[in-house]
């Protein structure tokens, strides 16, 4: 049972999100805190109510790619359009608002590696990617710097009065997965005032406090490729991974031809032009034979799964003590699958891994694996990154 957990806001209530906000930030009226404004209407939101609520607010926007035609796209984030929304949004707010030129670190930390990452087979997570070296490392050392005692952002998380990270209460919005990677550093300066605001009532909310933004469509797909054609920027990045290779079923028969692995990803059944009388589906992407392994849906099902780039927030002393006692937990292999049942274990070679108590499909390395307390399923215990997966049959 999620019994921590903060009450979801039933209505629109302007005093109710601002008494929400008090309880958040945990501050006393008059502390500065950094609102970190991307543009959009939640960050936006976030800044206004910690300003209704009487803190000094500072809110900074990082400008983290610029793509010329990002200028007049909607549903992005942290470019041309978003950045003048941010402006105009802190002087409609009243508070200090400052642009800082992230381009340089955002292109080598999330967009090469994003490239990289297809480059090895992988299908990555550019939003966690962010996350982690960006926003939660770059941005709030600036918060610091600025003197701030706390950074808000408008992620539908929960961080708890104890330091838990844990899901939105309104789970249809909870982005509990692409912050697993937060560490408990980072959650002690931390704050999400939306974590019990539904989406529909913080727009109702920017409406009553007169913000231009209150109907602003979210953000879509990635937000530095542009109309979400990823393979264009990868094309142009990594041309290499555009070398031809054998498609091969997994009994070893080769099928066809294809025009690059990073044109392909773990369960796509569309544009694989075989056939064999059955439906079929990538299985695996074999990077050095620059091979794409298909076979029926069945050969999707895995077992078990490795982890890489760990980030643990349970209670015991680290992961590797959590593994070694095969400790249970619900395991999430994407933002858009609940949590199931699964097993944490060590190998001999103190790699972690997740052993799924059924089977899971379509797992694919280089997403993430977010790990929730089976005891209290809203409470994050950390994750990682899948490294590898082990095969159900």
């Amino acid at each position: 049972m999620n019994t921590c957990a903060i009450p979801l806001i039933q209505s629109a209530d302007l005093d109710a999100a601002i008494q929400a906000t008090r309880a958040s930030v945990g501050l006393p009226e008059g502390a500065r805190v950094v609102a970190a404004m991307s543009g959009g209407v939640d960050s936006t939101v976030v800044a206004a109510l910690l300003h209704q609520a009487g803190y000094e607010v500072i809110g900074v926007t990082l400008q983290l790619y610029d793509h010329g035609a990002a200028l007049k796209k909607t549903g992005a984030c942290c470019a041309g359009q978003d950045i003048h929304d941010a402006r105009m949004a802190a002087e409609k707010i009243g508070i200090a608002h400052y642009v800082l030129d992230y381009e340089s670190r955002f292109r080598d930390s999330v967009i090469e590696e994003f490239a990289d990452s297809y480059l090895r087979g992988e299908t990555p997570v550019p939003c966690i990617r962010c996350n982690q070296s960006v926003k939660f490392h770059d941005l709030l050392d600036v918060a610091r710097d600025l003197g701030a005692e706390a950074m808000a952002t408008g992620h539908y998380v929960e961080r708890s009065v104890d330091g838990q990270l844990r899901r939105a209460a309104d789970t249809s919005r909870d982005q509990s997965y692409f912050l697993f990677a937060t560490t408990r550093d980072q959650l002690d300066f931390l704050r999400f005032p939306l974590a019990g605001i539904p989406k529909p009532q913080v727009r109702d909310i920017a409406v009553q406090l007169g913000l231009k933004i209150a109907h602003k469509p979210d953000s879509q797909d990635i937000c530095f490729v542009p109309e979400g054609k990823y393979t264009t920027l990868i094309d142009k990045l990594r041309p290499q991974g555009r070398e031809k290779g054998d498609i091969r079923h997994i009994d070893g028969r080769v099928l066809g031809r294809h025009d690059g692995i990073t044109g392909y990803t773990i369960g796509q059944r569309r544009g694989l032009n075989v056939a064999v009388g059955e439906p079929l589906f990538v299985t695996r992407i074999d990077p050095d034979a620059k091979a794409i392994i298909v076979g029926p849906r069945e050969a999707l099902l895995t077992r078990a799964l490795t982890l890489k780039e760990t980030n643990w927030l349970g209670d015991e002393s680290n992961l590797l003590a959590a593994a070694r006692a095969q400790k249970p937990v619900l395991a999430r292999v994407r933002s858009t699958r609940p949590p199931v049942p699964a097993r944490l274990i060590a190998d001999s070679d103190n790699r972690i891994e997740v052993e799924f108590d059924g089977a899971e499909e379509g797992v694919a390395p280089g997403q993430a694996c977010v790990l929730y307390d089976p005891t209290d399923d809203g409470r994050v215990l950390g994750g990682g990154f899948i490294a590898a997966t082990r095969a159900a049959h």
